[in-house]
């Protein structure tokens, strides 16, 4: 498996967790989001972008790193053109750090999208802020091992048909799940869970803290 860790501009909590997540992986960062490298302990190949949200005194501070600079009118964000960069170089696995937050809220969720995209396409990927953690769900039965107490929201993009939800405060048996529903919103691991899914798209949500 190949890892990948995208850095991007939105908020970061440095985390042990999430630097487990992106031990041992390749790193490129999309413009701002060279400001976590330092804390992650990270070194990118690579920084891309426009440029447009680093300032001379950040462009000086990471010097040695090679740099492709596009322009800022383009068809895709700096986030998405890193994403490609690192899949034509073999990654297989994805980590987005930096995620969620920051100052613009489309980005964000450009990135749970994207996420989704990426993920019916066989790429493995998580997203992180650190203190949250976004894992695509497809159809099919998927596995976490958050501890007991942990919360989590299940964000429909479609409707969802055949939910359940084993292992948790609030378990589900094949439920229908409108698009919009608020009814998969705050659940909480009883210890390892399972989410089974017959139909639709969803995002998995978990509120990791800072450990």
């Amino acid at each position: 498996m190949s890892i990948f860790t995208i850095l991007l501009g939105g908020d970061l909590v440095a985390t042990p967790r999430l630097a487990r997540h992106v031990s041992g992986s390749r790193v490129i960062a999309a413009d701002s989001g060279i400001r976590h490298a330092p804390a992650l302990g990270l070194v990118p190949e690579l920084w891309m972008g426009d440029f447009d949200s680093v300032s001379p005194e950040q462009r000086d501070g990471f010097a040695g790193i090679p740099v492709e600079v596009f322009p800022a009118d383009k068809d895709k964000t700096d986030g998405e053109l890193a994403i490609d960069t690192a899949l034509s170089r073999g990654a297989t696995r994805l980590v987005l750090a930096g995620a969620f937050g920051g100052p613009r809220a489309d980005h964000a969720f450009l990135h749970l999208a994207l996420a989704l995209a990426l993920a019916e396409q066989g790429v493995e990927i998580l997203l992180s802020s650190g203190a949250q953690e976004g894992i695509p769900l497809l159809p099919g039965i998927s596995h976490f091992d958050y501890p007991a107490g942990t919360l989590f929201s299940v964000i429909g993009f479609t409707d969802l048909d055949g939910l359940t939800l084993d292992g948790v405060k609030w378990p589900l048996a094949q439920r229908h799940v409108p698009f919009g529903s608020s009814l998969t919103l705050s659940n909480a691991a009883r210890g390892p869970f399972t989410v089974e899914l017959a139909s639709g798209r969803a995002m998995l949500i978990a509120h990791v803290g800072e450990h």
